[in-house]
């Protein structure tokens, strides 16, 4: 029995990237060698913030759940793809594919979450930096990472739910490499789809609320900023939140695109590339992006490769 067939009763049919043996093949092997790089280079940040005493301010506390996120995130989506092209059916059971929609949903509001936290913490360490110790204390931070990965979860079951109530009327053929739900919503009947449209208007307004914030709290950043009379102090400042505002930049621009573009029914490269912009890209460019301009952090890599404080004695992580 072939995948299109299977699909018809118990799954989905995932088209990918290309019906092509040796395309498949190419694309597996470069999502692995992504996945690989971010999942060093995501430990790597995870290790030197747990370990590292002077990488223990709020800012990196925040980074290291950024981390954890975009582990967790990529792995959802990309493993899955992996062996789907590897296998050369682009087969997904009903239940993989609930799975996908669920742990997706919630990671991508966390991520969005944790963005806006950590903009809030860089507008209070740059603007209020007397009062930075009082207002991001060390129970207030884990408080807030407890918000940020809560609601997560609560944007998963909302989206879940809805989504388990959706009548499959068409082929269950997916134009693209993971369980998106753009993508599920064309195959829905008529009226079943209303529940997740209700859900996905409720949380683009929370995300609408959080670029406010983001917005608010960089623009009162860059004021401050600009009044410094120091050359050195504001190239530092920049240097430390100019990453950060690329990556939230990037994140909601690609991911409003993506799920704001009426979709087609036949698959367009356009689809597959923003696809990959806001599921992909982010989680891979994170580590590079803000490590690549912070000496701190580039220190501690070092440190950690290379002294003997991290290689020869026993390490026990602790994340909270």
């Amino acid at each position: 029995m072939t995948a299109r067939n299977i699909t018809t009763k118990s799954g989905f049919l995932l088209t990918g990237f290309s019906d092509n043996r040796e395309l498949q093949i190419l694309h597996a092997l470069l999502f692995l060698a992504m996945y690989l790089l971010d999942l060093a280079s995501n430990l790597v940040i995870v290790s030197v913030t747990t370990l590292d005493p002077q990488l223990q301010s709020p800012m990196y506390y925040f980074l290291k759940h950024l981390s954890l996120l975009d582990l967790s995130s990529l792995s959802v989506t990309v493993p899955q793809s992996i062996d789907s092209s590897l296998a050369g059916t682009g087969y997904i059971s009903y239940d993989q594919c609930m799975l996908q929609v669920f742990f997706f949903t919630a990671l991508c509001w966390s991520e969005m979450a944790i963005l806006t936290v950590m903009s809030y913490d860089r507008y209070v360490a740059i603007c209020f930096p007397l009062h930075y110790e009082v207002i991001m204390s060390p129970g207030k931070r884990m408080w807030a990472v407890a918000a940020v990965w809560l609601s997560g979860g609560i944007s998963g079951t909302l989206y879940i739910t809805t989504t388990l109530s959706i009548r499959f009327c068409r082929a269950k053929i997916i134009h693209q490499f993971f369980c998106d739900i753009p993508q599920l919503l064309k195959l829905s009947c008529s009226n079943d789809y209303f529940g997740v449209m209700e859900v996905s208007t409720f949380m683009s307004v929370m995300a609408f609320a959080c670029f406010m914030g983001i917005s608010l709290s960089y623009g009162q950043i860059f004021s401050t900023v600009l009044r410094m009379p120091s050359a050195e102090g504001r190239s530092k400042v920049f240097s430390t939140c100019l990453p950060h505002l690329f990556v939230v930049s990037f994140f909601i621009s690609t991911g409003i695109c993506a799920y704001l573009k009426p979709t087609s029914d036949s698959p367009t490269a356009l689809d597959l590339m923003l696809s990959i912009f806001y599921t992909v890209l982010p989680p891979t460019l994170n580590p590079v992006i803000y490590s690549l301009r912070n000496e701190s952090l580039k220190g501690a890599v070092r440190k950690l490769i290379l002294s003997e404080q991290f290689s020869g004695k026993k390490i026990t992580f602790v994340f909270c």
